[in-house]
Protein backbone atom coordinates (compact mmCIF):
# COMPACT_ATOMS: atom_id res chain seq x y z
CA UNK A 1 0.00 0.00 0.00
CA UNK A 2 1.37 3.42 -0.97
CA UNK A 3 2.04 6.14 1.59
CA UNK A 4 -0.63 8.36 0.01
CA UNK A 5 -3.18 5.55 0.30
CA UNK A 6 -2.33 5.08 3.97
CA UNK A 7 -2.66 8.82 4.58
CA UNK A 8 -6.01 8.96 2.78
CA UNK A 9 -7.28 6.02 4.83
CA UNK A 10 -6.24 7.72 8.07
CA UNK A 11 -7.92 10.96 6.99
CA UNK A 12 -11.18 9.09 6.29
CA UNK A 13 -10.94 7.52 9.74
CA UNK A 14 -10.36 11.03 11.11
CA UNK A 15 -13.50 12.30 9.35
CA UNK A 16 -15.58 9.57 10.98
CA UNK A 17 -13.99 10.33 14.35
CA UNK A 18 -14.82 14.05 14.11
CA UNK A 19 -18.41 13.32 13.10
CA UNK A 20 -18.65 10.86 15.98
CA UNK A 21 -17.64 13.63 18.38
CA UNK A 22 -20.45 15.83 17.04
CA UNK A 23 -23.24 13.24 16.93
CA UNK A 24 -24.11 13.20 20.64
CA UNK A 25 -24.10 17.02 21.07
CA UNK A 26 -26.30 17.33 17.97
CA UNK A 27 -29.03 15.03 19.27
CA UNK A 28 -28.68 16.53 22.75
CA UNK A 29 -29.22 20.00 21.26
CA UNK A 30 -32.18 18.80 19.20
CA UNK A 31 -33.90 17.43 22.31
CA UNK A 32 -32.87 20.30 24.60
CA UNK A 33 -33.83 23.17 22.29
CA UNK A 34 -37.11 21.51 21.30
CA UNK A 35 -37.93 20.93 24.98
CA UNK A 36 -37.22 24.59 25.76
CA UNK A 37 -39.53 25.77 22.98
CA UNK A 38 -42.24 23.34 24.05
CA UNK A 39 -41.97 24.35 27.71
CA UNK A 40 -41.76 28.03 26.80
CA UNK A 41 -45.05 28.26 24.94
CA UNK A 42 -46.61 25.19 23.42
CA UNK A 43 -47.01 23.34 26.72
CA UNK A 44 -48.97 26.24 28.24
CA UNK A 45 -51.23 26.41 25.18
CA UNK A 46 -51.94 22.69 25.40
CA UNK A 47 -52.62 22.92 29.16
CA UNK A 48 -54.98 25.85 28.57
CA UNK A 49 -56.95 23.82 26.02
CA UNK A 50 -57.39 20.96 28.51
CA UNK A 51 -58.12 23.02 31.65
CA UNK A 52 -59.93 26.10 30.35
CA UNK A 53 -61.69 24.78 27.24
CA UNK A 54 -62.20 21.16 28.28
CA UNK A 55 -60.58 19.73 25.16
CA UNK A 56 -59.90 15.99 25.37
CA UNK A 57 -56.35 14.78 25.95
CA UNK A 58 -56.44 12.82 22.68
CA UNK A 59 -57.12 15.95 20.62
CA UNK A 60 -54.41 17.89 22.48
CA UNK A 61 -51.87 15.12 21.83
CA UNK A 62 -52.71 15.24 18.12
CA UNK A 63 -52.25 19.01 18.10
CA UNK A 64 -48.93 18.58 19.90
CA UNK A 65 -47.75 16.09 17.26
CA UNK A 66 -48.86 18.38 14.41
CA UNK A 67 -46.94 21.34 15.86
CA UNK A 68 -43.71 19.37 16.37
CA UNK A 69 -42.36 19.45 12.77
CA UNK A 70 -42.32 23.26 12.79
CA UNK A 71 -40.41 23.26 16.11
CA UNK A 72 -37.93 20.63 14.92
CA UNK A 73 -37.13 22.61 11.76
CA UNK A 74 -36.58 25.64 13.99
CA UNK A 75 -34.20 23.77 16.32
CA UNK A 76 -32.11 21.88 13.73
CA UNK A 77 -29.86 24.92 12.98
CA UNK A 78 -29.44 25.49 16.73
CA UNK A 79 -28.39 21.87 17.17
CA UNK A 80 -25.83 22.14 14.36
CA UNK A 81 -24.30 25.16 16.05
CA UNK A 82 -24.19 23.50 19.47
CA UNK A 83 -22.77 20.25 18.08
CA UNK A 84 -19.92 22.01 16.26
CA UNK A 85 -19.23 24.30 19.19
CA UNK A 86 -19.02 21.51 21.77
CA UNK A 87 -17.43 18.93 19.47
CA UNK A 88 -14.61 21.17 18.30
CA UNK A 89 -14.31 22.61 21.79
CA UNK A 90 -13.54 19.12 23.06
CA UNK A 91 -11.03 18.50 20.25
CA UNK A 92 -9.35 21.82 21.01
CA UNK A 93 -9.27 21.19 24.78
CA UNK A 94 -7.54 17.84 24.17
CA UNK A 95 -5.02 19.56 21.84
CA UNK A 96 -6.24 17.38 18.98
CA UNK A 97 -6.73 20.38 16.68
CA UNK A 98 -3.10 21.42 17.25
CA UNK A 99 -1.91 17.86 16.61
CA UNK A 100 -3.84 17.63 13.35
CA UNK A 101 -2.42 20.94 12.14
CA UNK A 102 1.06 19.73 13.06
CA UNK A 103 0.41 16.69 10.85
CA UNK A 104 -0.11 19.05 7.92
CA UNK A 105 -3.91 19.32 7.87
CA UNK A 106 -5.43 22.77 7.40
CA UNK A 107 -8.40 23.85 9.47
CA UNK A 108 -10.50 23.88 6.30
CA UNK A 109 -9.67 20.20 5.81
CA UNK A 110 -10.40 19.38 9.44
CA UNK A 111 -13.83 21.00 9.24
CA UNK A 112 -14.69 19.41 5.87
CA UNK A 113 -16.67 16.41 7.26
CA UNK A 114 -18.76 18.79 9.35
CA UNK A 115 -19.44 20.95 6.30
CA UNK A 116 -20.52 17.96 4.22
CA UNK A 117 -22.74 16.58 7.01
CA UNK A 118 -24.31 20.02 7.61
CA UNK A 119 -24.98 20.36 3.87
CA UNK A 120 -27.05 17.17 3.89
CA UNK A 121 -28.76 18.21 7.14
CA UNK A 122 -29.74 21.49 5.43
CA UNK A 123 -31.31 19.53 2.58
CA UNK A 124 -33.22 17.35 5.06
CA UNK A 125 -34.41 20.48 6.91
CA UNK A 126 -35.56 21.97 3.60
CA UNK A 127 -37.48 18.79 2.68
CA UNK A 128 -39.19 18.69 6.10
CA UNK A 129 -40.03 22.39 5.87
CA UNK A 130 -41.39 21.98 2.35
CA UNK A 131 -43.30 18.71 2.60
CA UNK A 132 -44.07 17.88 6.24
CA UNK A 133 -44.58 21.30 7.86
CA UNK A 134 -47.31 22.60 5.47
CA UNK A 135 -49.31 19.38 5.92
CA UNK A 136 -48.92 19.40 9.71
CA UNK A 137 -49.81 23.10 9.94
CA UNK A 138 -52.92 22.50 7.82
CA UNK A 139 -53.88 19.52 9.97
CA UNK A 140 -53.38 21.55 13.17
CA UNK A 141 -55.52 24.39 11.78
CA UNK A 142 -58.31 21.95 10.91
CA UNK A 143 -58.21 20.34 14.37
CA UNK A 144 -58.37 23.75 16.04
CA UNK A 145 -61.23 24.90 13.83
CA UNK A 146 -63.43 21.83 13.65
CA UNK A 147 -62.64 19.90 16.84
CA UNK A 148 -61.48 22.46 19.41
CA UNK A 149 -63.70 25.40 18.37
CA UNK A 150 -66.32 22.90 17.14
CA UNK A 151 -67.05 24.71 13.91
CA UNK A 152 -68.76 22.64 11.24
CA UNK A 153 -66.97 22.11 7.95
CA UNK A 154 -68.30 24.89 5.69
CA UNK A 155 -70.32 23.98 2.64
CA UNK A 156 -70.08 27.54 1.35
CA UNK A 157 -67.48 30.29 1.21
CA UNK A 158 -69.20 33.56 2.02
CA UNK A 159 -68.43 37.22 1.40
CA UNK A 160 -65.66 36.80 -1.20
CA UNK A 161 -64.05 40.11 -2.11
CA UNK A 162 -61.64 40.37 -5.06
CA UNK A 163 -59.89 43.58 -6.08
CA UNK A 164 -57.99 43.98 -9.35
CA UNK A 165 -55.47 46.81 -9.64
CA UNK A 166 -53.18 48.18 -12.32
CA UNK A 167 -50.53 50.90 -12.00
CA UNK A 168 -51.68 51.50 -8.44
CA UNK A 169 -55.27 52.22 -9.51
CA UNK A 170 -58.32 50.03 -8.86
CA UNK A 171 -59.56 48.53 -12.12
CA UNK A 172 -62.31 46.21 -10.93
CA UNK A 173 -63.94 45.01 -7.71
CA UNK A 174 -65.82 41.70 -7.56
CA UNK A 175 -68.07 40.73 -4.68
CA UNK A 176 -69.49 37.21 -4.36
CA UNK A 177 -71.99 36.76 -1.57
CA UNK A 178 -71.72 32.96 -1.46
CA UNK A 179 -69.94 30.18 -3.34
CA UNK A 180 -70.51 26.43 -3.02
CA UNK A 181 -67.20 24.80 -2.09
CA UNK A 182 -67.91 21.68 -4.16
CA UNK A 183 -69.72 22.85 -7.29
CA UNK A 184 -68.29 26.42 -7.28
CA UNK A 185 -71.78 27.76 -7.99
CA UNK A 186 -72.11 31.41 -6.95
CA UNK A 187 -74.95 33.52 -5.60
CA UNK A 188 -75.45 37.30 -5.80
CA UNK A 189 -72.39 38.44 -7.75
CA UNK A 190 -71.60 42.14 -8.12
CA UNK A 191 -68.85 43.48 -10.39
CA UNK A 192 -67.79 47.13 -10.29
CA UNK A 193 -65.58 48.33 -13.17
CA UNK A 194 -63.54 51.52 -12.90
CA UNK A 195 -62.19 53.86 -15.57
CA UNK A 196 -59.24 55.99 -14.38
CA UNK A 197 -60.41 55.66 -10.80
CA UNK A 198 -64.04 56.49 -11.64
CA UNK A 199 -66.81 53.91 -11.21
CA UNK A 200 -67.99 53.36 -14.79
CA UNK A 201 -70.05 50.15 -14.86
CA UNK A 202 -71.83 47.82 -12.47
CA UNK A 203 -72.71 44.23 -13.32
CA UNK A 204 -75.10 42.32 -11.09
CA UNK A 205 -75.99 38.66 -11.34
CA UNK A 206 -78.26 36.39 -9.32
CA UNK A 207 -76.14 33.32 -10.05
CA UNK A 208 -72.76 32.32 -11.41
CA UNK A 209 -70.79 29.15 -12.03
CA UNK A 210 -67.41 27.69 -12.90
CA UNK A 211 -67.86 25.71 -16.12
CA UNK A 212 -65.42 24.40 -18.75
CA UNK A 213 -62.54 26.33 -17.24
CA UNK A 214 -64.37 29.68 -17.25
CA UNK A 215 -66.53 31.79 -14.94
CA UNK A 216 -70.08 32.53 -16.08
CA UNK A 217 -72.70 34.95 -14.77
CA UNK A 218 -76.35 33.84 -14.98
CA UNK A 219 -79.46 36.06 -15.00
CA UNK A 220 -77.90 39.46 -14.62
CA UNK A 221 -77.79 43.04 -15.83
CA UNK A 222 -75.19 45.64 -16.81
CA UNK A 223 -75.54 49.24 -15.63
CA UNK A 224 -73.55 52.29 -16.72
CA UNK A 225 -72.78 55.31 -14.56
CA UNK A 226 -72.94 58.61 -16.43
CA UNK A 227 -69.66 60.50 -16.31
CA UNK A 228 -71.45 63.85 -16.17
CA UNK A 229 -74.62 63.29 -14.16
CA UNK A 230 -73.44 60.24 -12.12
CA UNK A 231 -76.82 58.65 -12.87
CA UNK A 232 -77.07 54.86 -13.13
CA UNK A 233 -78.68 53.60 -16.32
CA UNK A 234 -79.50 50.07 -17.44
CA UNK A 235 -77.55 49.04 -20.54
CA UNK A 236 -78.89 45.51 -21.02
CA UNK A 237 -79.88 42.32 -19.29
CA UNK A 238 -78.42 38.90 -19.99
CA UNK A 239 -79.21 35.25 -19.38
CA UNK A 240 -75.59 34.14 -19.51
CA UNK A 241 -72.37 36.12 -19.80
CA UNK A 242 -68.69 35.25 -19.39
CA UNK A 243 -66.86 36.85 -16.48
CA UNK A 244 -63.23 37.66 -17.29
CA UNK A 245 -61.44 36.64 -14.11
CA UNK A 246 -57.80 35.57 -13.77
CA UNK A 247 -58.73 33.05 -11.12
CA UNK A 248 -59.23 29.31 -11.26
CA UNK A 249 -61.76 27.71 -8.95
CA UNK A 250 -59.01 26.39 -6.65
CA UNK A 251 -57.34 29.82 -6.52
CA UNK A 252 -60.23 31.23 -4.50
CA UNK A 253 -59.67 28.54 -1.87
CA UNK A 254 -55.94 29.37 -1.66
CA UNK A 255 -56.36 33.14 -1.33
CA UNK A 256 -57.18 32.95 2.39
CA UNK A 257 -54.72 30.21 3.33
CA UNK A 258 -51.73 30.98 5.55
CA UNK A 259 -48.23 30.81 3.97
CA UNK A 260 -47.16 28.24 6.60
CA UNK A 261 -49.82 25.88 5.24
CA UNK A 262 -48.45 26.00 1.69
CA UNK A 263 -45.45 24.52 -0.07
CA UNK A 264 -43.18 26.53 -2.34
CA UNK A 265 -45.17 25.70 -5.49
CA UNK A 266 -48.43 26.75 -3.83
CA UNK A 267 -46.82 29.94 -2.53
CA UNK A 268 -45.50 30.79 -5.98
CA UNK A 269 -48.92 30.12 -7.49
CA UNK A 270 -50.57 32.45 -4.98
CA UNK A 271 -47.92 35.12 -5.63
CA UNK A 272 -48.60 34.97 -9.38
CA UNK A 273 -52.32 35.20 -8.66
CA UNK A 274 -51.87 38.30 -6.48
CA UNK A 275 -49.73 39.89 -9.20
CA UNK A 276 -52.40 39.19 -11.84
CA UNK A 277 -54.94 40.90 -9.60
CA UNK A 278 -52.62 43.90 -9.26
CA UNK A 279 -51.99 43.36 -5.55
CA UNK A 280 -48.57 43.64 -3.92
CA UNK A 281 -47.42 40.18 -2.76
CA UNK A 282 -44.43 41.49 -0.75
CA UNK A 283 -45.20 39.40 2.33
CA UNK A 284 -45.70 36.27 0.24
CA UNK A 285 -42.43 36.81 -1.63
CA UNK A 286 -40.73 37.19 1.74
CA UNK A 287 -42.23 33.93 2.99
CA UNK A 288 -41.16 32.23 -0.26
CA UNK A 289 -37.51 33.30 -0.01
CA UNK A 290 -37.33 32.59 3.73
CA UNK A 291 -38.52 29.05 2.96
CA UNK A 292 -35.41 28.73 0.78
CA UNK A 293 -32.96 30.57 3.04
CA UNK A 294 -33.62 29.34 6.58
CA UNK A 295 -32.59 25.66 6.12
CA UNK A 296 -29.10 26.74 5.02
CA UNK A 297 -28.53 28.23 8.45
CA UNK A 298 -27.64 24.64 9.43
CA UNK A 299 -24.56 24.74 7.19
CA UNK A 300 -23.54 28.24 8.25
CA UNK A 301 -23.96 27.54 11.98
CA UNK A 302 -21.97 24.31 11.69
CA UNK A 303 -19.02 26.21 10.20
CA UNK A 304 -19.38 29.01 12.76
CA UNK A 305 -19.52 26.57 15.68
CA UNK A 306 -16.41 24.74 14.44
CA UNK A 307 -14.45 28.00 14.17
CA UNK A 308 -15.55 29.20 17.62
CA UNK A 309 -15.04 25.81 19.26
CA UNK A 310 -11.49 25.44 17.97
CA UNK A 311 -10.28 28.39 20.04
CA UNK A 312 -7.76 27.47 22.77
CA UNK A 313 -10.07 28.53 25.61
CA UNK A 314 -12.00 25.61 27.04
CA UNK A 315 -15.70 26.08 27.73
CA UNK A 316 -18.13 23.79 29.51
CA UNK A 317 -21.18 22.38 27.76
CA UNK A 318 -23.34 24.81 29.75
CA UNK A 319 -21.34 27.79 28.47
CA UNK A 320 -21.50 26.39 24.94
CA UNK A 321 -25.27 25.98 25.23
CA UNK A 322 -25.68 29.55 26.45
CA UNK A 323 -23.37 30.86 23.74
CA UNK A 324 -25.46 29.03 21.13
CA UNK A 325 -28.64 30.64 22.44
CA UNK A 326 -27.06 34.12 22.20
CA UNK A 327 -25.88 33.53 18.63
CA UNK A 328 -29.28 32.19 17.57
CA UNK A 329 -30.97 35.18 19.22
CA UNK A 330 -28.78 37.65 17.29
CA UNK A 331 -29.41 35.71 14.07
CA UNK A 332 -33.19 35.90 14.44
CA UNK A 333 -33.07 39.57 15.45
CA UNK A 334 -31.25 40.33 12.20
CA UNK A 335 -33.67 38.12 10.28
CA UNK A 336 -36.73 39.81 11.84
CA UNK A 337 -35.34 43.25 10.97
CA UNK A 338 -34.51 42.29 7.38
CA UNK A 339 -37.88 40.54 7.04
CA UNK A 340 -39.67 43.77 7.97
CA UNK A 341 -37.61 45.66 5.37
CA UNK A 342 -38.44 43.03 2.77
CA UNK A 343 -42.17 43.10 3.48
CA UNK A 344 -42.47 46.88 3.27
CA UNK A 345 -40.41 47.08 0.08
CA UNK A 346 -37.31 48.77 1.51
CA UNK A 347 -35.27 45.72 0.43
CA UNK A 348 -35.97 43.18 -2.31
CA UNK A 349 -37.43 40.09 -0.58
CA UNK A 350 -34.78 37.85 -2.18
CA UNK A 351 -32.05 39.95 -0.58
CA UNK A 352 -33.82 40.49 2.74
CA UNK A 353 -34.34 36.75 3.27
CA UNK A 354 -30.62 36.06 2.93
CA UNK A 355 -29.21 39.00 4.93
CA UNK A 356 -28.85 37.06 8.21
CA UNK A 357 -27.30 34.08 6.41
CA UNK A 358 -24.81 36.27 4.54
CA UNK A 359 -23.80 38.15 7.70
CA UNK A 360 -23.14 34.97 9.65
CA UNK A 361 -21.47 33.30 6.66
CA UNK A 362 -19.02 36.20 6.42
CA UNK A 363 -18.31 35.95 10.17
CA UNK A 364 -17.88 32.17 9.89
CA UNK A 365 -15.40 32.41 7.00
CA UNK A 366 -13.44 35.12 8.81
CA UNK A 367 -13.19 33.02 11.98
CA UNK A 368 -12.22 29.95 9.93
CA UNK A 369 -9.41 31.95 8.34
CA UNK A 370 -8.19 33.01 11.78
CA UNK A 371 -8.47 29.45 13.11
CA UNK A 372 -6.32 28.24 10.21
CA UNK A 373 -3.55 30.67 11.20
CA UNK A 374 -3.66 29.79 14.90
CA UNK A 375 -1.80 26.82 16.31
Amino acid sequence: MKINDVFSLKVRVLDRYILGELKSPFFFGLVAFTTILVAGGLLFQMADLIIQKGVSVGIVIRLFVYYMPRLVVFTIPMSCLLASLLGFGKLSANSEIVALKSAGLSFQRIVRPVTVAAFFISIVAFIINESVVPLSERAAANVMKYEVLRESAPLFTQKIFIKEEGDGVVKRVIYIDRMDNDTKDMKDVTVEEFDQGRLARIITSLDGKWEDGSWWLINGAVYEISKKTKEVGLLFKFDRQALRLNLRSEDIENVNREPDEMGIKELLSLIRLKERLGESPGELWMAFHLRLAVPWACLIFAILGAALGSRPQRASSGVGFGFSVIIIFVYYVIMSFSKALGENGSLPPAMAAWVANLVFLAISLLLCSRANRLG
